[in-house]
This record gives structure tokens, sequence and C-alpha cells, in this order.
């Protein structure tokens, strides 16, 4: 069992979910899928977006995950 940023407890059969956590810069602490990445990337990418690790620290604050955010913060 791992324990996740925010103190909860969470059974993961993931080998990297360690290394994962030590790389996640998501800040929405209610997360379940922190390190378990193919869980976050399949969740955001359902709702046509994308997740925190490829934004910025600044920009993924805004909780704005839409593809057109990474345009705008890549172009910058």
């Amino acid at each position: 069992m791992a324990v996740s940023k925010n103190g909860a407890s969470k059974t993961t059969d993931c080998k990297n979910f360690e290394q994962n956590m030590q790389r996640c810069n998501c800040t929405y602490e209610p997360c379940s899928r922190k390190g378990t990445c193919c869980e976050c990337i399949t969740y955001h990418w359902r709702l046509g977006e994308l997740p925190a690790c490829f934004f910025s620290n600044d920009v993924e604050r805004t909780y704005d995950r839409s593809i057109a955010a990474f345009v705008r913060s890549v172009k910058k």
C-alpha cells in the first residue's frame, strides 16, 4: 500500500508508483489518480484534456487542462 501526497492510503499495482509520485506536479488534492499515470492520462484524455505533468507548475495551478491551454503555454 502506498501513500499519496495528501496522506491518503492508496493500493496500486503500478510498479512505478513511487517514482511517479516524485514527479507528479498535480495540485488537485482530492485526485485519486496521482501516481498512477495510465489512469490519469486516460481520465484527462476522455475529457479532451492533458494531465498536469504536461504543464509548467504555474500553468498547472490554473487547473485549465485543455489542449488549447497547453498550446498557449508552449508558445510563450
